[in-house]
């Protein structure tokens, strides 16, 4: 297999769905000949035209009603908003149409919408660049919400949305974009939706995490295991809706949690989690679910970013903190 960077491998995703489905379109703020903001898209328009690539206006709202209609005419809508903050300008197409057209129309129509959107503190972007939406998305029903945390997934789960007929809300980590590197399988190949992954097997802790998160899990888990303390390590991969039955296995193996997210502590989906297994497994818990989660407040500026993110070591003293509960 081939080693690619995250992006390289949403790159390859969006030329695959393109070559598969023709009635497939990529729109989007600059997302034609300059391929992007990122470059995610660099070279589409080249190969497959301006009919199939194009630019619109900067108009987060118009992009999200144009997939609208596209997609009520039988096509497929690759969606790209520039930042993900952005997205609350279209946030009345998403949550008040999109996510209800299959109940709406009684399953007869449906829309399927890939909503592509960059998210994530770690590079020192200006304001409204960076912030964890998915706390916001997650809760409209009819809406998946999709979050990567490497190169294969990226690829696999994108095409996966490609081929669904329910919109999706895919969010890119910004700080992975070309940080993370990893082996990618070769050709046209989907991963499930909705369905966590344990990426590293433990005993003693389960530490659930999703998107830019999981490579910190994975970091603190190797420094715990200096210390002798086997760390489990769950990517949620998919965080609307949960993979309930995942988690139920994890928190039965080990009887500790502790659940990261990068997003503020009342954002995010941490929550959500714990509460789930609150009210499904607490009688396999030995002790109280541990959170590592941002400060309550508005997403940094750049010099603050350092003081402000979620670090490994946070998730390593969270890990020890629970395993100590007496």
């Amino acid at each position: 297999m081939a080693v690619k960077t995250y992006i390289a491998a949403i790159t390859e995703a969006l030329d695959l769905a393109l070559a598969k489905n023709d009635k497939a379109l990529i729109f989007g703020e600059d997302v034609g000949k300059n391929g992007g903001v990122f470059r995610a898209t660099d070279g589409l328009q080249a190969k497959y035209g301006a009919d199939r690539v194009f630019d619109t206006p900067l108009a987060e709202s118009g992009i999200a009603g144009l997939a609208i209609g596209l997609a009520s005419q039988g096509f497929k809508p690759l969606m790209e908003i520039q930042f993900g903050s952005f997205s609350f300008e279209a946030f009345d197409s998403i949550a008040g149409q999109m996510s209800r057209t299959r109940y709406r129309f009684n399953n007869t129509r449906h829309n399927g919408i890939v909503i592509r959107t960059p998210y994530g503190i770690g590079t020192k972007t200006p304001e409204m660049h960076a912030d964890s939406i998915e706390g916001f998305y997650a809760k409209i029903p009819g809406l998946r919400v999709v979050m990567p945390a490497n190169p294969a997934d990226a690829k696999g789960l994108l095409l996966s949305a490609a081929e669904s007929n329910d919109p999706v809300l895919f969010l890119e980590n910004l700080h992975l974009y070309r940080s993370m590197k990893g082996e990618v399988p070769e050709g046209y190949y989907t991963t499930p939706l909705d369905k966590a992954a344990v990426v590293k097997e433990g005993t003693d802790v389960s530490i659930i995490a999703y998107g830019g998160t999981v490579p910190l899990a994975l970091k603190a888990a190797d420094a715990l295991a200096k210390e002798n303390i086997n760390a489990e390590v769950l990517d949620l991969r998919t965080v609307s809706p949960l993979d309930i039955e995942s988690i139920g296995k994890t928190v039965a193996k080990t009887g500790h949690v502790v659940v990261v997210q990068e997003a503020q502590r009342i954002a995010g989906i941490s929550a959500d989690v714990m509460a789930e297994i609150a009210e499904r497994f607490v009688l396999d818990l030995d002790a109280p679910i541990g959170r590592v989660a941002g400060p309550d407040s508005v997403f940094p500026f750049a010099q603050a970013e350092n003081d402000w993110i979620v670090k490994d070591t946070d998730i390593v003293n969270k890990v020890k903190e629970v395993l100590s509960y007496d």
